[in-house]
């Protein structure tokens, strides 16, 4: 039960509300040389949790890779509505049903709050036993889902979470993804960030980010231990939607490694769909009991 409730892979958004940096919520931003550091994070976050979308809906697989090959798979269905009220400091509210068969038809109700001081509300729905729970998602460094990501990779981590540190520019050596054996941004430019946990002691030291210059998004990153090893990497591709003449850049395939146990997962995102004028009733508990697939 402890890995179903993982599964909340919501989107931190907080529309209609400007960032320290001045970012406005419903626009698409790009870094720019001559930024700080913290600059570029609150660009980073801002696209990593899509906060230029109104709504969202898409289909996601996870695939879970043993060290000898071995691979699970398990599939999603996930609607997403920005809402950003100052009234009741609702910031989106995100609906998960899981569609692969042996836990087809349950899912997870996530709302999330404008204030980052706050915990997200979540519900667990359970067809078998007719039951919906309330759930937390509190320990941010256990994994998601039995993935190699954490919660906080997916879920909590905000830019409040780390202080940050500008090592350069560069172009990105490019990445080749173990899924499908593409390569992806070779030579790109990017910003290298170095981030830090405040929370100390923490279950890393430190991340290395490669941000694209061109998208804002952290296309790659190293994650290092307490000793100062490297110990996981994390790549993430964005591709471009063409949203109402806005170029939305998105997730449409993650690729995690755990360079100690030889384990990776990878996550992929399809039939995308922005701004289709969702309704907020789609997001209740009742309408998370009634759920189809």
């Amino acid at each position: 039960m402890k890995k179903l409730f993982l599964l909340l892979a919501a989107l931190a958004l907080i529309p209609g509300y400007c960032l320290a940096a001045g970012l406005e919520y419903f626009q698409v931003y790009t870094p720019k040389d001559g930024m700080s550091a913290d600059e570029i994070m609150q660009i980073e976050y801002f696209v990593k949790y899509t906060r230029f979308a109104h709504d969202v809906k898409m289909l996601g697989k996870s695939y879970f890779v043993d060290k000898a090959g071995g691979v699970r798979e398990k599939a999603t269905s996930r609607t997403r509505i920005t809402l950003g009220r100052k009234s009741d400091d609702i910031a989106y509210k995100d609906l998960v049903i899981f569609t692969t068969p042996q836990v087809r038809g349950m899912g997870t109700l996530t709302w999330t709050y404008m204030n980052p001081a706050k915990q997200p509300d979540s519900w667990l729905w359970i067809p078998s036993l007719k039951k919906i729970r309330k759930i937390s998602a509190s320990n941010s460094d256990d994994s998601f889902l039995g993935s190699d990501f954490t919660v906080e990779d997916i879920l909590t981590r905000k830019f409040e979470d780390e202080t940050y540190v500008l090592k350069g520019s560069e172009n990105f050596k490019g990445y080749t993804c173990e899924f499908n054996k593409k390569t992806y941004f070779a030579g790109v430019p990017c910003f290298v960030i170095e981030a830090r946990p405040k929370k100390s002691p923490w279950y890393y030291s430190k991340r290395m980010l490669w941000v694209d210059k061109s998208t804002g998004g952290g296309i790659y990153e190293e994650k290092y231990d307490v000793t100062g090893r490297i110990y996981q990497t994390i790549f993430k591709n964005f591709e471009i939607f063409n949203v109402n003449n806005k170029a939305y850049p998105t997730q449409t395939l993650l690729e995690v490694k755990d360079l100690r146990t030889g384990h990776r997962t990878v996550i992929t995102n399809d039939n995308i769909k922005y701004d289709q004028g969702l309704k907020e009733d789609l997001f209740s508990e009742r309408s998370l009991m009634q759920s189809r697939w």
